[in-house]
């Protein structure tokens, strides 16, 4: 097995190019699990890990750009920014593989049951692809994997500038679920209230109480090893309702806290 070190990251794409069965890896937290178990043996890997590119942290215009090598563990070291993603990456697995796991290598492993994902997703993050051959694009961020599998996951955000709450799901169906009807009901309902206009209201217990069954029921989980349907619905349920809450808590503080 051959192990390429590029330095840059044109150099990695036109290995790459070269190379084309050779296969990236940067943390190798997923990958090395694979061959560790005979199941996948690449004739080449693509040592990802020392090109500075994908280190990178860059926030502008109100964007994050984060690089496919930038760790979990320097996102929580760094990026204090976005707080959702930051406590997402605390919850991956051990303080080992938080030091070598990234975020573009566990998005390139495409598994739903990724604790960062429904972050991403209730983003709108989009990933930034390049090659050689079809040089740059980006397409909506999809499924991810980690160490520890995710029973179930969830990510709520408060968007003050199109008042709208965003709501994303993970490990409860075969891909990330947006529950657009949770999003429509709680956000008319916040409009209706003036909650949007006041940060110190809050809608009533009802309408929350309605949203987390909105969001139970946009769910679509299988029975495994690792839970049943019903409990899985029941674990959204539970998460939207204080995902919910907690927010409108954290809202109505005031700025300088």
């Amino acid at each position: 097995m051959d192990v390429l070190l590029p330095r840059s990251l044109d150099e990695a794409l036109a290995m790459k190019a070269q190379r084309p069965e050779a296969m990236p890896i940067a943390g190798g937290t997923d990958l090395m699990v694979e061959v560790n178990f005979g199941r996948l043996r690449p004739p080449a890997f693509i040592d990802v890990s020392r090109v500075p590119e994908l280190s990178v942290v860059q926030q502008e215009n109100g964007h994050i750009f984060l690089g496919a090598g930038v760790t979990y563990a320097a996102v929580v070291v760094g990026l204090t920014v976005c707080r959702p993603l930051v406590q997402a990456s605390r919850s991956v697995g051990s303080p080992q593989i938080r030091n070598r796991g990234t975020v573009g290598g566990n998005l390139g492993t495409g598994s739903p049951a990724g604790d960062a994902l429904p972050v991403l997703a209730a983003y709108d993050a989009d990933v930034v692809l390049r090659s050689q051959a079809r040089g740059e694009r980006s397409m909506p961020c999809g499924t991810r994997n980690a160490m520890v599998i995710a029973v179930a996951g969830l990510c709520l955000q408060v968007d003050e500038d199109s008042r709208r709450v965003k709501i994303a799901l993970g490990s409860v169906g075969p891909t990330i679920i947006r529950a657009r009807e949770a999003e429509d009901q709680v956000s008319e309902a916040m409009e209706s209230a003036g909650v949007w206009q006041d940060r110190t209201k809050r809608p009533d217990d009802a309408v929350i109480e309605e949203f987390a069954g909105r969001v139970a029921a946009a769910a679509r989980p299988l029975d495994d090893v690792r839970g049943t349907a019903a409990y899985r619905r029941h674990a959204c349920q539970v998460l939207a309702r204080r995902a919910l809450s907690w927010a409108l808590d954290e809202r109505a503080l005031p700025s300088w806290l």
